[in-house]
């Protein structure tokens, strides 16, 4: 059963790339579509930019707990997650060089969101939902049943942040493309949440 939860699960995510992977090119204003390219204070590049690093961070903290369990629930998690978010993490990046945007921006992160400024970046902790450097090194010393626990407080936050980006994203984004993908991350990542509070359940724990 649990299996099967988790391949459904990459499996919806999947397909939401290979869609949106699909109408890239016809999105993306490269002259060729008649689509004008977002501007760099759009909501469209802002959420692309943010959620680049918000993955990114999920992807190292995958890694790292992969190398601190066996076990393979949470080992087969961590690689769905590192695979999808990597993945998703490409398309967002691949978009901004197509819409001739900077990757990086002056502005505070989640200005798009009109929440500039919300996290004071202190220890890393940009966004919502992120982990802080202190948090990353404490994971990275932990070993077995403590690591999956610690891990899965952590993703379960991070997802949680990221669930609120991507609505943010799918409600002021005007690509159809970007909040498609959007939605997609919203529906992976809630289903993800419900099954890192059943693996939390059976090691005695819960969400933070």
């Amino acid at each position: 059963m649990r299996r099967a939860q988790l391949g459904w699960i990459a499996g919806a995510a999947a397909g939401v790339l290979v869609a949106a992977g699909a109408i890239t090119y016809a999105v993306a204003g490269d002259g060729n579509s008649g689509v004008e390219p977002p501007a760099a204070d759009s909501a469209d590049a802002g959420f692309a930019r943010d959620m680049a690093v918000h993955h990114q961070q999920a992807v190292e903290m995958s890694y790292i707990v992969r190398d601190r369990t066996d076990d393979p629930d949470v080992r087969r998690l961590a690689y769905d997650i590192a695979q999808t978010q990597a993945n998703q993490r490409g398309m967002l990046l691949g978009w901004l060089t197509l819409w001739n945007l900077p990757k990086v921006s002056s502005d505070p992160p989640m200005t798009w969101m009109d929440m500039g400024g919300m996290a004071s970046g202190e220890d890393g902790a940009l966004m919502p939902g992120m982990a802080t450097d202190t948090e990353l090194e404490r994971l990275g010393k932990l070993n077995g049943k403590q690591a999956e626990i610690f891990f899965l407080q952590l993703m379960t936050d991070h997802h949680q942040g990221g669930v609120h980006m991507a609505e943010g994203c799918v409600e002021r984004c005007a690509v159809g493309a970007e909040k498609d993908l959007a939605q997609g991350m919203v529906d992976a990542q809630e289903s993800e949440i419900q099954l890192m509070a059943d693996l939390l359940k059976e090691r005695g724990a819960q969400a933070r």
